[in-house]
């Protein structure tokens, strides 16, 4: 197959690139930094991400096209980076939509960076696909996680606008992806814990959604190979856990009796500090992957112990 993928050379990208080209796939990275993504198996080609280009050639007579562009969320939420979220998002998304419709040969398939957050902040009951609530709550909730709500709403609904009847479209409602590469979300957390840092956080009892960077890969591949998957798939382990059982598990691994808790104004200070939101912690994201089980896909790291010891042994 030929796979073209859209934002390739951030870490997902680049892992999924890896996994399509060991498989023996034509992989072709669109990014803005070439000599970046290209390596030997994979062709990497420019593109603005906001713009038609002689990039949309290489769409045409494609297999597969995923997009994963989108800037970084790990910053402050100041006017100037909100526009920069939005936009990275659903000018690419947008842009992709008419490649594809104007393409001479379509895709078969488009699978479409996505995020749980648009999952609403609750502890009551998981979000699936079908019965999942989306956006906001009755409980209040900080001004910046309506916002990342928002931009996960946009996001979809660009790809829902783009009219492209020959291509199956799929929404990847992606929560954490854990890999043991370094600056990837599993390496901050595990560097949180080797400091004593791997407390409780608010009052431990927010969910985390996860999936294993193995799992990540093979369901997308699943998901390409299965025509009747369509529309939102949550791409997360069957077994989310409390933020407090989930730093306990990490620490279990590593070997570290105990974390310091912090408290919601000792996290909004640090956040502050590091130039980030403190919704990457707090917010309760209950998810699960009901499409993917009802559709057969077996998960190889479906609890989050398994997936700690393994990310663990690779990290070093």
């Amino acid at each position: 197959m030929k796979i073209v993928i859209a934002g390739g050379s951030g870490l997902l990208g680049s892992n999924l690139s890896r996994f399509f080209e060991e498989k023996g796939d034509e992989v072709v990275v669109l990014t803005r930094q070439v000599e970046r993504a290209a390596s030997a198996g994979i062709r990497a080609v420019h593109w603005d991400g906001r713009n038609l280009g002689p990039w949309a050639a290489e769409i045409d007579g494609a297999d597969v096209v995923i997009n994963m562009a989108g800037r970084s969320v790990n910053c402050r939420y100041t006017t100037e980076n909100r526009r920069l979220i939005t936009e990275s998002r659903v000018d690419s998304t947008r842009v992709l939509g008419v490649a594809i419709a104007t393409a001479a040969r379509p895709p078969r398939v488009w699978l479409q960076a996505g995020t749980a957050t648009l999952y609403a902040h609750r502890y009551d009951a998981p979000n699936d696909e079908a019965t999942g609530i989306m956006g906001t709550t009755a409980d209040p909730v900080p001004e910046t996680w309506n916002f990342s709500t928002g931009v996960a709403l946009a996001w979809e609904a660009a790809l829902n606008e783009a009219p492209t009847p020959r291509t199956r479209k799929v929404a990847l409602r992606t929560t954490m992806v854990m890999s043991p590469e370094k600056k990837a979300v599993f390496d901050v957390l595990l560097g949180l814990v080797r400091r004593g840092l791997g407390g409780r956080a608010g009052d431990g009892r927010q969910y985390v959604s996860w999936i294993h960077g193995d799992d990540f890969a093979a369901a997308i591949d699943w998901i390409i190979q299965h025509g009747d998957l369509a529309g939102p798939v949550n791409l997360a382990a069957p077994e989310p856990v409390t933020y407090a059982d989930f730093m306990r598990e990490l620490r279990r691994v590593a070997g570290v009796c105990c974390g310091l808790p912090a408290s919601r104004w000792m996290l909004e200070i640090g956040a502050f500090f590091m130039r980030t939101e403190t919704e990457l912690i707090l917010k309760s994201r209950r998810v699960v992957p009901g499409r993917l089980l009802q559709s057969g896909f077996v998960f190889k790291f479906p609890d989050w112990p398994s997936a700690a010891r393994d990310l663990f042994a690779k990290h070093g």
